[in-house]
């Protein structure tokens, strides 16, 4: 068995050999395929075909091919046997091919013999060959234009090789069918042509008054004449001949108040007609002379302005409104219809002479002359002197201390110092030539002095003297002085005192600031503008322009080389005003421009423009005063040293009318009301009726109730001014504090005052507020008796140096005045009271002393809860009726101090502004419920 089972393992070794030597060759194939598909099919004809041999043939398995394989990266082919016998195969897809995803393939091929089995276990591979596919494309795409619609301009009268080109594309792959071969005008009875490159021309001159505009229809087929699905339109615009100029500007542009930095010209551009430029300088000028002095301004007084914009205090206002207190003025000539803004007009006739107590006494050297001037050219071949203000001798004499005046077109100041302050040559006159002084413009003079140097200032620009002239001192004299403004008074050397070198022109806010000059900064706030020009979004203005404002902002000046960036600067120039209520009406602008050609002797001109903005009316705020309009006080109240508040619920508001229902509104009443926040310039408080008697009564206001507010105060006999541009809630915190005061209340029933607020300088002014006082007489002895043992809360005696008073201006300060001869006897009485009820309580002692058995059950301590008694060290001045009334208050007293034994408290007011203070203090007694008191002396201290 074994031997048999030897034989047949060598036998089927045998013929495993036989088999193996039988595949001795490998399959062959091409070393290169090029193939062709077309997209969207699945076969590739390949050149050569692919075909496969092997030498092992016709020998079964060994001589077959079983297979194709395909290496590549992620080739979207695979190879198919058709025939095994004779190795041909056919290359495939494996599904749809896009040309226009990719138009060629290459990967590598390699064909596989059976082996020896069906399978193709233990076959060979043929070498690898390189397959190359190109995808044929087909038209499937139609052209299509690259924008929805063309635009072009032209102007008459000529023809243009081309007016524009119009452009369509075509995403098939191939040349043949992504290109475009031909345009065709698919609108009939056109004059325009186009060629196969889709330029589009006139085929005859075009009239802008026959047709304005055409719009025509183009259409475009790519090389497999595939037509493009939708047409395109083209309009073409037909422009006049063309004239140089600005172009695409309103002649009208509206601003509303409160709305910011407005465009002027968003749409404009300049036309050259094809003309190439070297470069553009381009002027923009806002006209605004004709609003108030100059431009807009805040049309505050001159003292609330100063105090707005910080400058030193202590200035005198030398033409203020016309009033009562300030009457110099009244017959001046004025001209405040413009928002407000006081100006006096000078025709030569007139001029004013300012009161002695007006006149700064205290000229040093350094001050401050400031005022608003516009003027003209003198008339006349030899003009005079036309003096604005003037200092000199009242009579005997003609000498001129200081003066500003103006002498053919020149200003000139004139300061001649005292002998006693220097007795040697120096500088005496100040002369200056601008045209400024003569251009019949509003500009702003202020003349600082820090003699011998003196320095004008124009608008916030320096300016120094071109010729000092010297002169001697003036010798003292006894003479009297006078200050006049419009015109220089004579008052010596002439049979009669008149005027003379009067002043043609117009002045406002004439100012002297003695002890002081004045800073930059504050002359550049007093004169600033409040509207001009301006660049919107200056950060994105290209570096190449050059632009540049003038100081009031009224002038810009634009340069540059490229045009476009030109038209785009200009539309950047806006207009802004920053006032919140503005002056409404019309401001010119004016636009000149000027350009230069590359190289040419000629070169276009482009013609001024000019337009206007219109500052629509700001909405006008209606202020509302409101509080409590009676109240009644008692005779005591009234005469307490702190006197009665007298506006303690006092509200003050703003509203305007909003036509726009979309905003925040209060309906009061018919229309919808918006509250809004503004400032106030002043308030005043006036007494109706007989004016205060200074001798009686007073409205009084602390110094402290100012600090920290641009806020000022004046008091007289008719009532107290507050004063200063600052907020609606910080006048309502300061009248507040207005309090009334009086002293002798017997013969007086009533007070009334009235109450009124204003904005910009009285444009707008609030409703008359009206409060009547009245005086309670009834309780007043009742009230006198509770004050005296428990005085009210505010019992402030306040020291008339630190209260804004001017309520005795004819009253001599040696004298005492009624108010400090009545807080003095009061004082007095309230010591002998004390006095009194210590003597009292001492002679209950003694008796007591007898009972000393019962009296040590008593326990009578005091405490340590004194109370301050401060007096106010007023200058004391005894007066006849002084003693009689200070025994009628012992009388009185005593017979309520056997009353007051009841009370457990006596108090009294500390005066806050006294300089010395006597504190006397009082222990708190308490009583035992049976028997006897204790002093302890260690708690009464002086």
């Amino acid at each position: 068995m074994l031997r048999i089972a030897g034989v047949l393992a060598l036998v089927a070794l045998g013929l495993s050999a036989a088999r193996t030597k039988v595949n001795k060759h490998k399959p062959w194939i091409e070393t290169s395929y090029h193939g062709v598909i077309t997209e969207n099919t699945d076969i590739v004809l390949l050149d050569p075909p692919l075909v496969a041999l092997d030498k092992d043939a016709p020998i079964p398995y060994a001589g077959e091919i079983c297979a194709f394989n395909i290496h590549g990266l992620e080739a979207p082919f695979k190879a198919v046997v058709l025939n095994g016998t004779s190795g041909e195969g056919q290359l495939r897809a494996h599904g749809l091919v896009d040309c226009e995803l990719q138009k060629e393939y290459t990967f590598i091929i390699q064909a596989h013999d059976c082996g020896s089995g069906p399978k193709g276990t233990e076959g060979k591979k043929s070498h690898k060959a390189v397959v190359h596919i190109q995808v044929n494309d087909v038209n499937e795409f139609a052209p299509v234009f690259r924008e929805p619609q063309y635009h072009a301009a032209v102007t008459e009268g000529k023809i243009y090789d081309s007016i524009l080109q119009v452009e369509a594309t075509d995403q098939d792959c191939s040349p043949q069918y992504s290109q475009i071969c031909n345009y065709q005008i698919t609108t009939s009875a056109t004059p325009f042509a186009i060629d196969r490159n889709g330029n589009i021309r006139n085929t005859e001159k075009l009239s802008y008054d026959r047709q304005q505009q055409y719009e025509i229809q183009v259409t475009a087929w790519d090389c497999g004449q595939k037509r493009a699905l939708h047409s395109v339109p083209v309009r073409i615009d037909v422009k006049p001949v063309c004239k140089p100029g600005w172009q695409g500007w309103n002649k009208r542009v509206d601003y509303e108040p409160g709305t910011g930095s407005k465009q002027l010209f968003p749409k404009m551009h300049l036309e050259t007609c094809g003309e190439p430029l070297s470069s553009v300088r381009t002027t923009v000028e806002l006209q605004t002379s004709h609003i108030g002095k100059g431009c807009d301004r805040e049309t505050y007084s001159e003292k609330s302005l100063q105090k707005l914009c910080g400058a030193s205090s202590g200035s005198t206002d030398l033409l203020p409104a016309p009033s009562a207190a300030t009457n110099w003025t009244a017959s001046l000539v004025t001209d405040s219809g413009r928002d407000s803004d006081l100006i006096f007009r000078f025709d030569g006739r007139q001029a004013a002479n300012i009161p002695d107590w007006v006149v700064p006494q205290n000229l040093t050297d350094q001050f401050t002359v400031a005022t608003w001037m516009k003027h003209g050219p003198s008339p006349g071949l030899r003009a005079e002197k036309e003096t604005l203000l003037c200092n000199s001798d009242k009579t005997e004499m003609n000498r001129h201390h200081y003066s500003l005046y103006v002498h053919n077109c020149r200003l000139v100041f004139l300061l001649r110092r005292d002998f006693t302050q220097v007795d040697t040559f120096r500088p005496a006159e100040f002369h200056w030539k601008l045209e400024q002084i003569c251009d019949k413009e509003w500009h702003y003079y202020v003349i600082n002095v820090e003699f011998p140097v003196v320095t004008l200032y124009v608008d916030g620009v320096t300016y120094d003297p071109y010729l000092v002239t010297d002169d001697w001192p003036i010798h003292p004299t006894q003479i009297d002085v006078q200050l006049t403004v419009g015109a220089c008074w004579q008052g010596g050397e002439v049979t009669k005192p008149r005027f003379t070198q009067y002043f043609r022109g117009s002045l406002s806010g004439l100012t002297i600031r003695p002890g002081k000059i004045e800073s930059q900064k504050v002359i550049s706030c007093l004169q600033a503008c409040k509207e001009g020009l301006d660049i919107n979004s200056l950060e994105s203005l290209d570096k190449s322009i050059k632009f540049h404002f003038n100081p009031a902002q009224s002038i810009l000046v634009m340069e540059g080389e490229d045009l476009e960036n030109m038209n785009t600067a200009v539309r950047k120039v806006s207009y802004i005003n920053s006032r919140q209520f503005p002056t409404p009406g019309i401001r010119r602008l004016r636009i000149s421009t000027t350009v230069q050609c590359f190289g040419e002797d000629t070169c276009i001109t482009i013609p001024d423009i000019e337009a206007v903005v219109m500052v629509l009316q700001p909405s006008e705020p209606r202020i509302t005063i409101t509080g409590v309009e009676r109240l009644s006080w008692p005779v005591s109240d009234l005469r307490a040293q702190g006197g009665v508040s007298l506006f303690q619920d006092l509200h003050i508001i703003s509203t305007v009318t909003r036509a726009d229902a979309a905003v925040h509104h209060t309906a009061r009443g018919p229309g919808l009301l918006e509250e809004i926040i503004h400032n106030l310039d002043y308030c005043d408080i006036l007494v109706l009726g007989e004016e205060l008697r200074p001798e009686q009564e007073s409205l009084q206001l602390q110094r402290s109730a100012l600090l920290g507010k641009h806020l000022d105060a004046t008091n007289s006999t008719s009532g107290m001014s507050i004063y200063g541009v600052d907020s609606m809630s910080n006048y309502e915190q300061v009248i507040r504090h207005v309090r009334y005061y009086t002293w002798q209340p017997a013969s007086l029933t009533e007070r009334r005052f009235r109450l009124t607020c204003s904005e910009l300088n009285g444009r707008y002014t609030s409703n008359e507020f009206n409060l009547e006082v009245s005086v309670l007489h009834s309780s007043e002895a009742r009230e006198h008796v509770n004050h005296m043992v428990a005085p009210p809360q505010y019992m402030q005696l306040v020291h008339h140096p630190s209260m804004i008073h001017s309520l005795y201006p004819s009253h001599n300060s040696g004298v005492p005045s009624a108010a400090t001869v009545v807080i003095v006897m009061c004082i007095a009485a309230l010591v002998v009271v004390v006095v009194l009820g210590i003597y009292r309580i001492h002679l209950n002692h003694q008796q007591e002393v007898r009972l000393e058995d019962t009296a040590r059950e008593a326990d009578m301590t005091w405490t340590d809860s004194a109370l301050t008694i401060t007096i106010n060290p007023m200058e004391k001045h005894e007066q006849p009726q002084a003693a009689e009334e200070e025994a009628s208050e012992e009388e009185e007293e005593d017979d309520e101090e056997e009353d007051g034994e009841e009370e457990d408290d006596i108090t009294s007011a500390e005066s806050d502004d006294s300089e010395e203070e006597v504190d006397v203090q009082l222990p708190r007694m308490q009583r035992s419920s049976k028997k006897g008191q204790n002093w302890d002396n260690t708690t009464i201290s002086y």
